[in-house]
């Protein structure tokens, strides 16, 4: 069977915290509290299940969300509208099958068509050349760099375009909005916050 995509749950917090901070030197370790604050803000919060075992996570937000990421902020500062991918985990079984792509594959349809521009960044230090080559082969453009805080490490900041998302805004969000159909929703949960 293969692995089914979906919102997260709060009761999978605490599986996705495991899997976050066992995720290696590419992925920032976090707590309880952090972790969910990212679940009360994301807009995007979707997990990879099989035979209910989470295998993977993916975490993004819209520009408006409070958020106190450097990188998150460097995007704020430089573009108007955008998803920023804050982070993606692959539970180590399941790296190499293409879990990855499907997530981004996901979260770029949920972006589409709600902005133009899909964003992220990736560690350069310590140097991960698979990481950055996945970011190119799916489309992903260097716009700036930066050193995380005083000590921490220097980041590659990257920005991918939505070429769908000028026709999405021209046909439907200038003319009252998306059609009112469940795959277009956004997260319920990120809806009804405050």
């Amino acid at each position: 069977m293969a692995p089914a995509i979906r919102d997260v749950r709060e009761h999978d917090l605490d599986a996705v915290l495991a899997l976050n901070n066992a995720g290696g030197t590419s992925i920032l370790a976090t707590d309880p509290s952090r972790l969910r604050h990212l679940y009360d803000i994301a807009d995007y919060f979707r997990v990879a299940e099989q035979d209910r075992r989470l295998l993977g996570f993916l975490i993004a937000m819209r520009e408006t969300a409070v958020y106190d990421s450097p990188n998150f902020r460097w995007f704020q500062s430089h573009y108007e509208s955008f998803v920023y991918i804050d982070r993606i985990v692959i539970a180590p079984e399941s790296r190499g099958h293409g879990l990855g792509r499907v997530f981004y594959c996901d979260v770029q349809s949920f972006a589409e068509v709600r902005v133009p521009l899909l964003t992220c960044e990736v560690f350069l230090e310590p140097r991960n050349d698979q990481t950055v080559l996945f970011h190119g082969t799916m489309g992903f453009q260097e716009v700036g760099q930066q050193q995380m805080g005083e000590s921490g490490p220097k980041v590659s900041l990257l920005a991918r375009e939505l070429p769908s998302f000028p026709f999405v805004r021209e046909r439907y969000l200038d003319h009252g909005g998306l059609p009112d159909v469940d795959w277009l929703r956004g997260r319920q949960h990120a809806e009804v916050r405050a």
